[in-house]
Formats: C-alpha cells, sequence, structure tokens
C-alpha cells in the first residue's frame, strides 16, 4: 500500500489502483455525511479533483493519484457515507482507477514513511 500526502491510500491490484482516505484524514474530517463520487468510465489526470467528501466539520476533495480511467466506485458509500468513518482503509474505498502509467506509484510513501509525515 502506498499513501499520498493528501492522506489517500493506494493499494495496487494487477492493473487496477483501489483509493480511499486514511484514517488519519477520517478522524481529521470528523462525521462524514455526504460522498460525491464519479462515474464509472470517466478518464481522469493526475490531481484532477473526482470525489468530495461533506463531514460535520469540512468539505474536501480526493484528487486522481494517477492518470487513467475510473472503473468501479463505492456505490454503498452514497447511501451510506458514515462508512468512511467506521472503515476508512477497509471497506470505504472511494473508487478503483485504471492507470495509464503506474510509474508514478514510486513516487508515494510506504506506510512507515506516511507515519512519519502525519507524526
Amino acid at each position: 500500500m502506498k499513501y499520498t500526502e493528501e492522506h489517500e491510500w493506494l493499494l495496487p491490484e494487477d492493473d487496477l489502483i483501489t483509493v480511499g482516505i486514511t484514517a488519519h484524514a477520517a478522524a481529521q474530517l470528523g462525521e462524514v455525511v455526504y460522498v460525491e463520487l464519479p462515474e464509472p468510465g470517466t478518464e481522469v489526470s493526475k490531481d484532477d479533483e473526482i470525489v468530495v467528501i461533506e463531514s460535520v466539520k469540512a468539505a474536501s476533495d480526493i484528487l486522481a493519484p494517477l492518470d487513467g480511467e475510473i472503473v468501479e466506485v463505492n456505490e454503498a458509500l452514497a447511501d451510506d457515507p458514515g462508512k468512511v468513518n467506521d472503515d476508512p482503509e477497509g471497506s470505504a474505498w472511494f473508487f478503483k482507477i485504471k492507470a495509464s502509467d503506474l510509474s508514478p506509484m514510486d513516487d508515494y510513501m510506504d506506510e512507515a514513511a506516511y507515519k512519519s509525515f502525519i507524526g
């Protein structure tokens, strides 16, 4: 698993990358009350704002970590956005992206570096 400075986690599975937010990010946001997901099939570029998360404290965006195509979204979050608080690094993933180039993954932090980053 890799981590971004925007507190996203990236889990590579074959040619797909599953993306969610870290427990640290979920704690900072507070109670999540709304999640707006992209449509599957959407082509994105790295750093595009593609998910909107609203909590009782703030609104936040999830940025595309790589260029590619959104191939799947976690529809359960639209019905139950609170899952983000319950299991941010598990069942509350946001989307899966088929990356056009995986080499930027090398630039993201591993778990030890991320823990140091937030520590």
